[in-house]
């Protein structure tokens, strides 16, 4: 059996203010670089799900084209999506007995609002209805009608923060497998959800999520069906954005279970939002814990979180950590080339006067003009040590310790959400060390720092992914759709 395996994943924030260029899917950020042919098979050892597809699919001839993932952003320009796509389906020929691909489920393009089931329906064109496709998805897939049509089966992740990538790659190639063994498609339901979620309310250490995840597995065990939901990615302005709950089996069992999984969504709308903290407020509610506690307490910057389209480099948080004179304090990423080229020029001890962060337009956000001092330097080379994407390696670029009062900021020119301790440690920060954290990151920090924190705390400081989705000037989605949980419906 000769399966064509390729990956190809963006979350898309359209309200955001940098494109997404060929050149970030080469330098991968967040995800690896892009790779092609044979260099692919090596993801086997990562925490992604084409990793746990390779590992599962090991009796098959597996035929890598590429992977290609670059960090959220806005739109993905119609040169870096066609130049991509084309060289997937271009590998489609008639030899290849099935198609697995590693997608996100959110990519929205300069001249198209639905990258995936664009990229599904070309396959598709190509090697005709017989041969099956199999995809994974992003527990932030906003899951359109084209993508279920296109593929014969899509299955999504179940944890946020995201540790089970590669386990959704294992059980893609069960769904694969089960379609060829049965020689004709799986029967599909699916039902949208009624009101978008915040991103921070996702989280599935968390109630609900934790809950709907528990009681879809025990319904998959009980009823031999296929079940996944994608609480959606809420920052995409097109009519199909929002959470979506589908599976496979047999007709009866499958719409049963898909709708009582969706009804329980629904039933717990009102639990799906949490209580978020303007920036003083969160710094000063930290300083009072941290006083008697013996270890961090953390602060999610989560409107500037570069997973989902901010710029990492908007400087609300560490003006609150300054004016509530905040110690033992650390933010990262600071993403700002010219900040970390001025620290590397002036070397280890030396002072820089400079406008930090603050250069991405936002509003009410600028850059934060100070002499700060230049505590160390670093390569900005590291590797995931944390339970996500474990062993991944990360390069952000020529980067600097720099502090400020009691804060202690970690520079770098490129983009990589706070989601692993290393990133911390490449530029000298014990993160156990600190009596503060602020991460700019929403939720998937929690997988490598939870267990080190005293506490969590959410704040709103001013950032392009805005904590509640109500809050974007929505144009075009779907009408009657409620902007947050028991909000205001979209009109038009």
């Amino acid at each position: 059996m000769r399966v064509l395996i390729a990956g190809f994943q963006h979350e898309t924030n359209t309200f955001a203010p940098s494109k997404t260029g060929y050149d970030d899917f080469v330098r991968g950020g967040a995800f690896p670089a892009l790779t092609r042919g044979a260099d692919l098979l090596v993801m086997r050892d990562i925490n992604i799900p084409v990793g746990g597809f390779i590992g599962a699919m090991r009796d098959a001839e597996l035929v890598p084209v590429l992977w290609a993932g670059a960090t959220p952003a806005a739109h993905v320009t119609q040169d870096a999506f066609e130049r991509i796509a084309q060289e997937i389906t271009a590998a489609a020929d008639g030899r290849i007995d099935a198609i697995y691909l590693d997608l996100h489920g959110a990519m929205v393009c300069e001249h198209l609002d639905d990258g995936e089931g664009e990229l599904l329906g070309r396959l598709r064109r190509a090697v005709g209805p017989r041969v099956p496709i199999v995809a994974s998805l992003d527990l932030h897939a906003n899951v359109t009608h084209k993508m279920l049509t296109e593929a014969d089966a899509l299955v999504a992740y179940r944890t946020y923060p995201h540790v089970d990538m590669a386990e959704t790659g294992d059980r893609a190639a069960f769904l694969l497998r089960k379609i060829l063994q049965r020689g004709n498609a799986l029967y599909r339901a699916s039902r949208q959800m009624p009101f978008l979620i915040p991103l921070n309310g996702m989280c599935t250490l968390m109630e609900p999520a934790s809950a709907i995840y528990q009681a879809m597995a025990a319904s998959e065990g009980k009823q031999g069906v296929s079940l996944s939901f994608a609480m959606g990615f809420p920052a995409a302005d097109f009519p199909e954005c929002g959470p979506m709950v589908w599976g496979y089996g047999d007709g009866e069992s499958v719409e049963r279970e898909v709708g009582a999984i969706a009804d329980q969504v629904i039933a717990r709308e009102a639990d799906w939002a949490i209580p978020l903290l303007a920036p003083e407020e969160a710094v000063r509610k930290a300083m009072a814990i941290a006083a008697t506690a013996s270890r961090p307490v953390v602060i999610a910057d989560t409107q500037d979180n570069p997973g989902g389209g901010g710029d990492s480099d908007t400087t609300g948080m560490l003006r609150a950590l300054l004016a509530c004179g905040a110690q033992d304090a650390a933010l990262g990423l600071m993403v700002d080339p010219a900040a970390a080229a001025a620290a590397h020029a002036a070397g280890v001890g030396a002072q820089i006067t400079i406008g930090l962060g603050g250069h991405s337009g936002v509003a009410g956000d600028a850059p934060f003009e100070a002499t700060y001092r230049v505590e160390q330097l670093s390569d900005g080379v590291c590797q995931y040590g944390g339970p996500m994407m474990h062993g991944k390696w990360s390069g952000v670029g020529p980067s600097a310790r720099l502090s400020l009062g009691g804060v202690q900021i970690v520079v770098s020119t490129h983009k990589d959400q706070m989601l692993d301790r290393n990133l911390y440690r490449m530029a000298g920060v014990e993160p156990e060390r600190m009596k503060i954290l602020v991460n700019k990151s929403s939720v998937h920090f929690r997988a490598d720092f939870q267990h080190i924190a005293e506490a969590v705390l959410v704040a709103k400081a001013p950032g392009p992914l805005l904590a509640d989705p109500a809050d974007y000037p929505w144009t075009r989605l779907r009408k009657g759709l409620r902007l947050r949980p028991l909000g205001p419906a979209f009109s038009g």
